[in-house]
C-alpha cells in the first residue's frame, strides 16, 4: 500500500467519524486538525506531498478518534501507530 492509498484511507476514517475535511493551500506542511465553530475540521494542504499529508492525517486520526473501536486495514493501522504521535503540541 503506497502513501496515497494510506492517505485516502485516513481521510475516509476522518470523514466517516464526522470530521470535515477541507482542501486548502497551506504552504506544504501537510495540514492539521482544528476546531472551527465547535466542529472538528481537518485542513488538507494541497501544496504538500502525499507523504506529508498522510503524516498529518495519521496524527489527526490518533488525536481525535478512538481507533481501537474501528476496523482499520492493518497497513493503515500500522502507519498510524508508527507516525501518529510525531506531532508536537
Amino acid at each position: 500500500m503506497d502513501e496515497q492509498q494510506i492517505l485516502d484511507e485516513l481521510l475516509s476514517i476522518l470523514e466517516t467519524s464526522g470530521i470535515q475535511v477541507r482542501d486548502e493551500p497551506m504552504g506544504g506542511d501537510g495540514g492539521g486538525l482544528c476546531k472551527l465553530r465547535g466542529r472538528q475540521v481537518f485542513f488538507l494542504d494541497t501544496q504538500a506531498s502525499s507523504v506529508d499529508c498522510a503524516l498529518a492525517c495519521a496524527q489527526a486520526v490518533e488525536r481525535a478518534i478512538d481507533i481501537e473501536q474501528l476496523y482499520i486495514k492493518p497497513q493503515v493501522r500500522q502507519f498510524i501507530e508508527d507516525h501518529g504521535s510525531l506531532a508536537g503540541p
